[in-house]
């Protein structure tokens, strides 16, 4: 079957073996999908690299629902929006491949997470239903055998105390954040960590002011006393996750994988070093769409990295992990 493939990926000619399977597969059985498909001229016959498949636009998620799968959703994840605003809804039919494609994607870049205290301070998303990050890290504390692992909303002395404490005792600490609770945090404490992994999951909530990566970076990494700060790119439409470790560079898990489009011609895929638009193949999306055109900005750097430059003129201000330049 292919999802007992996804994970198993270990070179690029496999990838591109699968994510050719995949397309035929949701080609066939995504009714929206394929009509997409068929209006660009495009089939399984003139598909045979990944450059030549359709990316279908993220906003189709507002709008339709993208199924390749006729199993009920056992959940449904909703992206944050202004009040009024259109949401996205991804309809996930197996939450094992997502909780497969998470713990997988974590272990790859950062170990298991039974070995780590993880913190989640992420209050915007606590104080909403249907955050797929909420799920996600709620799972990954659960998997940490440190009793002190756990999330925080409003309880930042707490937080600081225990941070502190902990990782002066040695203890190997994850925090991960939202951007405006970390700044929070560093405004109104302070630390001098060196076991503590620090991890911005990108947005101001509308609570302050956007600013640019590079900023935000600097002014963390100085209150928090680390070298770098860690980021994670992902979305409510996508399974997967990549990551930073620093220098907002970010990385993919073996069964994802970012392409550039010409800001131009959508159909184009540009090669390295040039900006465009983020195009992101998710093999974990088995069940939705694999293949989806974002309204994020970038460039595709050596060995595999990207670099996120930010975001298109006039495309709405979401969750995701973006700085606005």
């Amino acid at each position: 079957m292919l999802k007992d493939q996804i994970f198993k990926i270990s070179s690029e000619a496999e990838f591109q073996k699968i994510a050719l399977e995949v397309f035929s597969f949701q080609y066939t059985q995504n009714k929206v999908y394929h009509q997409f498909c068929q209006l660009l001229g495009k089939d399984t016959s003139s598909v045979s690299s990944i450059k030549d498949i359709p990316f279908l636009p993220i906003e189709f998620f507002k709008s339709h629902s993208i199924l390749s799968s006729e199993q009920a959703p056992e959940i449904t994840f909703t992206s944050s929006g202004t009040t009024g605003s259109t949401t996205s809804k991804h309809h996930v039919t197996d939450l094992k491949l997502y909780e497969a494609s998470f713990t997988e994607g974590f272990k790859h870049f950062y170990g298991n997470p039974e070995d780590l205290v993880i913190f989640a301070l992420l209050p915007s998303y606590l104080e909403r239903q249907g955050s797929s990050l909420i799920y996600m890290a709620e799972n990954l504390i659960s998997r940490s055998k440190h009793p002190e692992s756990g999330f925080y909303l409003n309880e930042l002395r707490e937080l600081a105390e225990k941070l502190t404490a902990l990782d002066r005792a040695g203890k190997k600490i994850l925090l991960i954040g939202v951007s405006f609770a970390l700044l929070d945090l560093v405004e109104n404490f302070n630390f001098n960590l060196k076991n503590t992994i620090i991890m911005e999951t990108g947005g101001m909530k509308g609570r302050r002011k956007e600013m640019i990566r590079k900023e935000l970076h600097q002014i963390l990494s100085k209150g928090f006393g680390v070298d770098n700060i860690h980021s994670e790119y992902g979305m409510t439409e996508l399974l997967s996750q990549a990551y930073s470790k620093g220098s907002g560079v970010f990385e993919c898990p073996p069964w994802m994988k970012i392409l550039i489009r010409d800001p131009e011609d959508a159909l184009e895929i540009l090669p390295e070093n040039k900006n465009g638009g983020i195009n992101v193949i998710d093999l974990a999306n088995l069940n939705s769409c694999s293949f989806l055109a974002t309204q994020d900005l970038g460039k595709n750097l050596s060995g595999n990295t990207t670099e996120i430059l930010g975001r298109f003129d006039n495309s709405d201000i979401r969750g995701c992990n973006l700085m606005i330049l």
